[in-house]
């Protein structure tokens, strides 16, 4: 069943598109742009966010192909709007808690070291919150088809995405401390509904 487009939705793309030409941009970049920019109202996003085409195109694959998506939490999995996705979210687990303790690590880290355990190589990770678990990511061997690496914050957001960008990995960042749970999920739904459109 295809998603049906509010008049709202319709009218802020008109807005956005009469404010900023994204029409040089390839078309996943494009996407991931506007609904980055759609979902948070913040321009600034046309200049920050740093898209890779190839790595998208990586992601809608593993998406077409039902890849599980791993979010850092559960806001971020709330905002993803495609029902029939195998989501993983265990950061709220009592065994992501004990992993964490024991470890010595952030519940956040932890979490990724579960999910991985359940969705092994080739699934699509969406961070908006956490640094550290982007950081965890970033050291353990997840072969990921796409990071969505939007954490937010002031304490580790600019250089988990800085290391992110510089890992090689397939991703999506942006320069700066801005973020967060809309945004990623943003940047994963505009692959979602490109799908439909498919």
């Amino acid at each position: 069943m295809s998603r049906v487009v509010h008049p709202i939705e319709v009218e802020s793309y008109r807005i956005l598109r009469e404010r900023v030409d994204l029409s040089h941009l390839p078309p996943l970049s494009r996407a991931v742009t506007e609904r980055v920019v759609h979902a948070s109202a913040d321009l600034a996003y046309v200049d920050e966010l740093v898209c890779d085409e190839a790595a998208l195109e990586s992601g809608l694959a593993a998406l077409r192909a039902g890849a599980p998506v791993v979010t850092d939490v559960a806001m971020v999995a709330a905002g993803i709007t495609r029902a029939g996705l195998q989501l993983v979210c265990p950061v709220a687990e009592p065994a992501t808690a004990e992993l964490g303790r024991s470890a010595g690590i952030t519940r956040s880290a932890a979490a990724v070291r579960i999910a991985l355990t359940r969705v092994g190589p080739g699934a699509v990770w969406v961070v908006g919150c956490a640094p550290t678990a982007l950081v965890e990511l970033l050291t353990v061997d997840a072969a990921p088809a796409l990071v969505v690496g939007l954490p937010v914050g002031f304490v580790g957001a600019a250089e988990s995405k800085a290391a992110l960008r510089a890992s090689g990995l397939p991703g999506v960042s942006n320069v700066g401390e801005k973020g967060g749970s809309a945004v990623a999920a943003a940047a994963l739904n505009a692959l979602l509904y490109v799908e439909e459109k498919s």
